[in-house]
C-alpha cells in the first residue's frame, strides 16, 4: 500500500470542497472495497477524507411516505429497519444476499453504490484493463479469456465488466434517487437510473458524480406495494457475486417491475420490459436483454435470467 495523508471531515460541504481541491483524494467510509483496492495498488489515493463523523447515519421518513437513507447507514442497519422490511422487502432481501454478516456491518449505503467491479482482470494488475488503466485494452475480450462472470448487455468493445452490488439492483427496481453535495456546496438529486454509467469508450468513468461530489443520502419514494422478491443465482451458496440476480415487484393485476444484476455494468431495467410482465418471463427477457452481446462463456446468462424470473413468477 502506498503512503497517503488522512483527515477527518466534520462537514459534508467542506469534505466535498476538500476532495476537489486535493488531486487524488478519496472519501473513506466503511472502506470494505477501497482498502482492499489500495492494498493491491489498484486504487492509489494520495489523501483520504474520513466522512464517518458527518452524522449521515439515520433513516428518516419523507413527506410523501418514502425513506431518506443517510449515506453512512450500514447495510445491516438498512436491511433490519422495520420500515424497510415492511414497505420495501425486496431491498432487505437483496442486502441479505450480499457479502457476509461482518462486511454488512461495516459497509455503507453510499459505498455500496460505489463498489468497483469484481472482474478478475480488473483485480490482476499484470493484465490490461481499460477500467483500471485507460487505453491499455480489455483482457476479458481476448481469445481464451475467462468471461463467465462478466456482462452480456450494456457492455462495449472497451469493457464487459459488471457492477457487483445486490443492493443497487433492489434500489433500481424501487426507483431510488441519490442525493449529493458538490464541491461548491450545491445539492444534487440523481435518479439511480442515471447514476451508473455504461462503459462506452471510457469505462474508467463509472458514475455521474463530479470531482469531489459526495453522496449524502439515498431516497426511496413512497412504497409501491405488491409482492416483492429478490433471487440471486451464484456459483456457491454464500459470499459470492451474482451470475444473475432478479429483483421483482409484482402487483395483483400482474403488472410490475423487474431489474437484473450480474449481467451489465449497472443495475439493468427498462420500462418497456416492465410492461411485458403480464405476458410472462420470456416476453420480459426478450425486451430487457434485447441487443445482448454475450461471450461464448457467458451466453448461458440469458437463459438463466429468463428461467430465474419464470421460477419467481411461478412462486407468486
Amino acid at each position: 500500500m502506498r503512503a497517503f495523508s488522512y483527515e477527518k471531515a466534520s462537514d459534508a460541504g467542506d469534505a466535498a470542497a476538500r476532495a476537489a481541491e486535493v488531486e487524488g483524494a478519496k472519501f473513506l467510509a466503511g472502506g470494505t472495497n477501497l482498502l482492499d483496492l489500495m492494498k493491491l495498488e489498484i486504487e492509489t489515493p494520495v489523501h483520504l477524507i474520513d466522512v464517518n463523523g458527518l452524522g449521515l447515519d439515520e433513516i428518516t421518513e419523507t413527506d410523501d411516505g418514502g425513506l431518506r437513507i443517510g449515506t453512512l447507514v450500514s447495510n445491516t442497519a438498512l436491511m433490519a429497519d422495520d420500515r424497510v422490511r415492511r414497505d420495501h422487502p425486496v431491498l432487505t432481501r437483496a442486502i441479505a444476499a450480499g457479502a457476509s454478516g461482518q462486511l454488512r456491518n461495516k459497509a455503507t449505503t453510499g459505498g455500496n453504490l460505489l463498489q468497483r467491479t469484481r472482474c478478475p482482470y480488473f483485480y490482476d494488475t499484470a493484465m490490461p484493463c481499460n477500467k483500471r488503466a485507460p487505453g491499455s485494452g480489455c483482457a476479458a475480450l481476448t481469445e481464451g479469456a475467462f468471461s463467465r462472470q462478466l456482462g452480456v448487455i450494456g457492455t462495449s468493445e472497451a469493457c464487459i465488466a459488471t457492477h457487483p452490488s445486490d443492493m443497487a439492483v433492489a434500489m433500481r427496481v424501487l426507483d431510488a434517487t441519490v442525493e449529493t453535495v458538490t464541491s461548491t456546496g450545491m445539492t444534487r438529486r440523481i435518479a439511480l437510473e442515471d447514476f451508473h454509467l455504461l462503459p462506452g469508450e471510457t469505462p474508467e468513468e463509472e458514475t455521474a458524480l463530479m470531482p469531489g461530489e459526495l453522496i449524502t443520502h439515498v431516497t426511496l419514494p413512497a412504497p409501491v406495494g405488491g409482492a416483492q422478491s429478490y433471487h440471486k443465482v451464484r456459483d456457491r451458496a454464500s459470499y459470492a457475486f451474482a451470475l444473475v440476480s432478479v429483483a421483482l415487484i409484482r402487483q395483483p393485476d400482474g403488472t410490475g417491475r423487474v431489474a437484473l444484476g450480474g449481467v451489465a455494468p449497472k443495475p439493468w431495467r427498462s420500462s418497456e420490459a416492465d410492461a411485458e410482465l403480464p405476458n410472462g418471463a420470456s416476453a420480459v427477457m426478450a425486451r430487457l436483454l434485447e441487443g445482448a452481446r454475450p461471450t461464448e462463456e457467458n451466453a448461458f446468462k440469458i437463459t438463466l435470467a429468463e428461467r430465474t424470473l419464470a421460477a419467481m413468477l411461478a412462486e407468486e
